[in-house]
């Protein structure tokens, strides 16, 4: 047994150390976004903690606190005379409502409601089996994710990912049939709907609730191209046929996602195409060590998106399934032509324009 390199010991004692103080910052960091904190000093000079309360209607011993814990981090930048903290414009573009999907403080809200299934994931640890969407704090999360996705889907759709498929987009304008997969709240469905009255958009999903809160969006909306189905996908039969099919990063998430690709090679047109958005990464985790966001999609993986699939008796593919293994499952579902494209403005995902021909 070789002996304890205690310079490694120490190095790595140091890293943990630095996750301590990170994975606290993170809730920090949250409620700067969600309290306006961020946005209010990033219109300000430097200021004093009673001046940045007041301004953003807050209480300032909370604020102070909140203040010194965003300094020593390095967040914000203090001077030890005036007293008065102050925001790096280099840093508003990561913390501020102004910078749109740039905002990572947003996303920071996604850890309370995954942190709080901790007892159910290590129970699952020891006796196997995954915590089902109807478990109350992983119904949160779907609701701050599509959050989070309504804005991108609203940034993005239209001037960004439909133009990378030019002739299905030309389609779109004169008038196809559009299915939209594990469609959640719906937003992508009624957001295509709304761009193009020619096409019929429907959207399936097994969520009621999700389903619901998407046929209220398209009354509000009032469209009528727009048609939300309670259908688990598992279960089309392909006698309907779409020119379209789209799955914004949801076939991970299926219990059965071979047979779920199967299904929709099978209810797409012989010449039709299939968008299939998912997460970019490796298949084999060697391959990811340079990924500048693995840990947090390993994590999210583990507390959120295998566990739905095992809860279901499902195969637990993992938002990091990986580009290698999404292309081999797209062939053996009967998707001959495969072409993987990046979207700039997104760093997290890919994009497969699969087709039978």
């Amino acid at each position: 047994m070789s002996e304890l390199d205690v310079k490694i010991v120490e190095e790595f004692g140091g890293k943990m150390l630095g996750l301590l103080n990170s994975s606290h910052l993170t809730t920090l960091v949250s409620i700067g976004h969600r309290t306006g904190l961020f946005d209010s000093m990033a219109q300000m000079e430097p200021s004093t903690s009673d001046q940045i309360a007041k301004s953003s209607g807050l209480n300032e011993r909370y604020v102070r606190e909140w203040l010194n814990a965003m300094v020593v981090s390095q967040v914000v930048d203090y001077d030890r005379e005036s007293k008065n903290y102050g925001l790096p414009k280099e840093h508003a573009p990561s913390l501020t409502r102004a910078s749109g999907l740039h905002n990572l403080a947003f996303l920071m809200q996604g850890l309370k409601s995954i942190v709080a299934v901790e007892d159910l994931i290590v129970d699952k640890f020891k006796n196997g089996g995954g915590v089902p969407y109807s478990n109350p704090d992983v119904a949160e999360f779907l609701e701050f994710w599509n959050n989070y996705t309504s804005a991108f889907f609203d940034v993005m759709m239209i001037p960004s990912i439909l133009p990378i498929m030019p002739s299905v987009l030309r389609d779109l304008e004169k008038g196809i049939n559009v299915l939209d997969v594990g469609c959640g709240y719906g937003h992508s469905t009624n957001l295509m709907g709304k761009n193009f009255p020619n096409s019929k958009i429907t959207g399936y999903d097994f969520s009621e609730v999700g389903i619901a809160a998407a046929k209220e969006e398209t009354k509000t909306l009032s469209l009528s191209n727009v048609n939300f189905e309670l259908q688990n996908i598992e279960e089309m039969n392909g006698i309907r046929k779409f020119n379209l099919i789209t799955a914004f990063d949801c076939i991970h998430d299926q219990a059965k996602p071979s047979l779920v690709l199967k299904r929709i090679a099978d209810s797409l047109e012989d010449d039709g195409t299939f968008l299939m958005v998912d997460i970019k990464a490796a298949t084999n985790v060697a391959d990811n060590m340079e990924h500048p966001a693995a840990t947090w999609l390993y994590s999210v993986s583990t507390m959120h998106c295998m566990t739905v699939s095992l809860a279901r008796d499902g195969k637990g593919l993992g938002n990091m399934w990986g580009r290698e293994k999404a292309e081999e499952m797209l062939k053996e579902a009967g998707f001959n032509t495969i072409d993987v494209k990046e979207v700039e403005g997104d760093l997290f995902n890919n994009y497969y324009i699969a087709r039978k021909n």
